[in-house]
């Protein structure tokens, strides 16, 4: 401890110490977000392939084993209840997905996204073949409402559109007093079998989730590991100038 005083290296460890710290336990939480990933894109594949279950059975699931959950429901659409979520495609341009409360028999609600529309079908009269009539099924992805994220904007209060699955707000503006009846899901119809007329085009889940945990991990524990070099080069840096300091 004295030769460290002497060379004047006691507060550059002291400071260093938590920095590293600080670095190993951000590429380690990395490293266990990885593997948690890793089990939720397992969870999703295993689940998107099973057999579609009653919608009524996946209620009685217990909590957290709803996302993407396979299911059919039967009901009625209330297609005059219509809600709009931006979202451009990559292939066909701006667009929306049109979410459409589903009324089930027993008088509930489940909030339906159909697919994806282009601007210039977002009229329902321009796609009026796709306005099914009557008692449907609906096969598709149980989706459990998300958080509002930090640079979502809320709803465009002159066009209606939504920025993002804002669950309250689309079920009150699709069902005023019956708001409190809808089931607390969206569900993702399947692309299969598709809509008359072509529209709204199904299937829009998105099942790739991004996975750069490994990344990250290495690059904090990279960061840990210059750190540790820069330290050991700045010891034996002031070693030499202390030893060579006269007595």
């Amino acid at each position: 401890m004295q030769r460290l005083r002497s060379a004047g290296l006691v507060w550059p460890l002291v400071l260093v110490l938590p920095a590293l710290a600080i670095l190993l336990a951000l590429g380690t939480w990395q490293m266990q977000r990885k593997e948690w990933k890793e089990g939720l894109i397992a969870q999703i594949n295993t689940r998107v392939h099973q057999p579609p279950i009653a919608l009524a059975d996946a209620e009685k699931q217990p909590p957290g084993s709803h996302e993407y959950a396979r299911v059919k429901a039967r009901g009625a659409f209330r297609h005059d209840a219509e809600q709009f979520i931006w979202e451009p495609d990559p292939r066909q341009g701006p667009g929306y997905h049109v979410y459409t409360p589903l009324q089930l028999d027993d008088g509930r609600f489940i909030l339906v996204n159909r697919g994806y529309v282009t601007e210039a079908l977002k009229a329902p009269s321009s796609r009026a073949q796709g306005q099914l009539p009557g008692e449907v099924e609906v096969i598709g992805l149980l989706r459990e409402p998300p958080a509002q994220g930090m640079f979502d904007p809320n709803r465009d209060p002159k066009t209606g559109v939504w920025y993002w699955r804002d669950f309250d707000g689309m079920t009150r503006a699709a069902l005023g007093a019956n708001a409190d009846k809808a089931l607390r899901f969206f569900l993702d119809a399947e692309a299969t079998p598709a809509n008359p007329g072509g529209w709204p085009q199904g299937g829009t889940t998105r099942l790739t989730l991004p996975n750069r945990h490994l990344e990250y991990a290495l690059t904090w524990y990279g960061l840990a590991a210059t750190l540790v070099g820069v330290v050991i080069a700045f010891v034996i840096s002031r070693r030499r100038v202390h030893a060579n300091e006269p007595g």
